[in-house]
């Protein structure tokens, strides 16, 4: 699905009367309650939610949030979650005492992934699937803690099984979703075809050669891929191109002509022009930006 890693900052307590404001920074934060309970309280959002000892949760990032041992006490900003550093005390720490992190997705798919995320995604220590991903988030802790051999290798693995863990009891508890990324890659069917076009996005795919990897026909499978992903097949294989361009533009040497050829196209125009199309600029110009 999207490869991801996992920056742990430790743990934090709380005690007494508190209540801390973090700001959005468009990071992926997990948290574990290990001790006590709190209230979580979205920014812009009326309705608040109380974490107990055993909940896990993830925040999309694209809000901030007010933790607090009281919804009547006045919070205070505090530093991102990525910057608590192995302990962060508030108060006498008596209170609550939770586990946090965040993860660092694939930069060519973050977006798509960040886009398609819930604000938060709340699972309940009762519930089952809770005690796995509360053991990954501990794992997690210790192997950046020891840093022993291998823990890097170890905490990238962890990471991506606790992100595809709180996805599933997401999506298992959650409905009918939206039009998006995610209903796509729960749809058994559109799934193959999304993974026939990641592993081999330059190759110049028929509608009816997706069609067959989903083991349908190509009306069937035109209209429930659009039904389920919001946009026609094609279209989405652009905007997967146009993810991969930008990461390589960003992070590797790769000549415009030689990255357009990578993803399908036959000339260095014919790329150029499809990138600015989707972007709005110049590959170019998006390399030379990002890398300032």
């Amino acid at each position: 699905m999207t490869e991801a890693k996992a920056v742990v900052s430790g743990a934090v307590s709380a005690g007494g009367r508190w209540a801390i404001h973090v700001v959005p920074r468009a990071q992926i934060v997990f948290a574990a309650i290990a001790q006590g309970a709190c209230w979580l309280r979205l920014d812009g959002r009326k309705r608040s939610v109380r974490l107990e000892q055993g909940d896990v949760g993830l925040l999309s990032g694209r809000d901030g949030f007010v933790l607090c041992s009281s919804l009547a006490v006045p919070a205070i900003d505090v530093p991102p979650a990525d910057r608590w550093g192995e302990t962060f005390k508030i108060g006498d720490g008596s209170g609550c005492t939770w586990l946090v992190g965040k993860v660092a997705l694939q930069a060519a798919s973050a977006f798509r992934v960040a886009e398609a995320l819930p604000a938060m995604i709340h699972v309940r220590g009762s519930t089952p699937g809770a005690a796995s991903l509360r053991w990954i988030v501990h794992e997690l802790i210790e192997e950046q803690r020891a840093q022993l051999a291998g823990a890097s290798i170890a905490s990238a693995q962890l990471a991506q099984l606790f992100f595809v863990k709180i996805l599933r009891a997401h999506l298992a508890s959650a409905g009918a979703l939206p039009s998006g990324w995610l209903r796509a890659v729960s749809d058994q069917r559109i799934a193959e075809a999304l993974r026939v076009m990641h592993s081999r996005p330059g190759r110049d795919f028929r509608l009816s050669e997706l069609a067959s990897a989903a083991g349908m026909s190509r009306t069937r499978f035109a209209v429930r891929f659009k039904s389920v992903a919001g946009v026609p097949p094609l279209t989405y294989l652009t905007a997967w191109r146009m993810l991969l361009a930008q990461r390589a533009l960003r992070d590797e040497d790769t000549s415009i002509l030689e990255l357009g050829a990578s993803l399908g196209y036959a000339s260095e125009s014919a790329f150029s022009n499809a990138f600015k199309r989707v972007t709005g600029a110049a590959p170019r110009d998006y390399r030379r930006s990002a890398r300032a």
